[in-house]
């Protein structure tokens, strides 16, 4: 494994011989752990890899990214260093899916092995919503994390470290909330976007606009839910994803055309 890998990617259950690499992108605030369960519910053949932002957890030390195209660069560069012995799911929730987006934009050629982007709970590009939490009050910004009902709060709470975790979030929202989607260069690759519906944060209509970043199939799949709906319908998204994706061919490429 390189040191690209190592610092960006998180495998709690690598493989000698995956058919499938499932790449999973946080939230805001979030980190590579929140998939690590994943790994348990996926077929022995699939390969589950958390990305770590810097800035949190065993990044702690490293500083933030100062936007999200730099953030996605760096990690397309840790998914280029993986072993090109299987095909490649990029799935990104919230923050995720903009910063999966920018990854598959930047895989999206002959030899990648991209093979899907899943998006969740994320408007698309072209119908992102102007906010500007990350300029509020700490107050302010940490009830954001209990409206959108995340996960662990109670328990930052609990043990002080709501200092630590405020940094992470701001800077996770300024990147979210500064994003400037750049004119399309459609994917060639399916796009899977999944919503909760009841999720405050996304509409279907806005769920739908992620039709138009590609050139493949595009599909909208509702879960039971609000902003954090993969949380209790985890299972059934995991499902959804390898249903659509685990036993498909890896897209063909031209060499003529966008």
């Amino acid at each position: 494994m390189t040191a690209v890998v190592r610092t960006w990617l998180r495998c709690p259950r690598p493989l000698r011989w995956p058919a499938l690499r499932l790449i999973c992108f946080p939230h805001a605030g979030g980190n590579a752990a929140f998939y690590r369960s994943w790994a348990g519910q996926v077929p022995d053949d699939v390969e589950v890899h958390g990305v770590q932002y810097p800035g949190r957890m065993d990044r702690a030390a490293d500083p933030f990214a100062p936007d999200l195209p730099t953030l996605a660069e760096q990690v397309t560069e840790a998914v280029r260093a993986l072993p090109a012995d299987a095909p490649v799911v990029l799935f990104g929730h919230s923050l995720g899916a903009s910063v999966a987006y920018e990854t598959a934009r930047r895989l999206n050629g002959p030899g990648s092995g991209l093979r899907a982007l899943v998006v969740s709970g994320r408007p698309g590009p072209d119908r992102l919503r102007a906010t500007s939490v990350h300029l509020a009050d700490d107050d302010t910004l940490w009830a954001e994390t209990g409206r959108l009902g995340g996960t662990g709060r109670e328990a930052l709470e609990h043990e002080g470290v709501r200092a630590i975790a405020l940094p992470v979030l701001r800077a996770d929202y300024r990147i979210a909330e500064t994003y400037q989607p750049q004119p399309p260069v459609p994917l060639r690759v399916p796009v899977l976007a999944c919503i909760g519906a009841d999720d405050p944060e996304v509409t279907p209509q806005e769920a739908g606009d992620w039709a138009h970043r590609t050139r493949g199939a595009f599909s909208l799949h509702t879960f039971a839910g609000g902003h954090f709906y993969l949380l209790a319908r985890r299972n059934q998204l995991i499902d959804t994803i390898l249903r659509a994706t685990h036993r498909s061919p890896v897209p063909t490429w031209s060499a003529a055309g966008p």
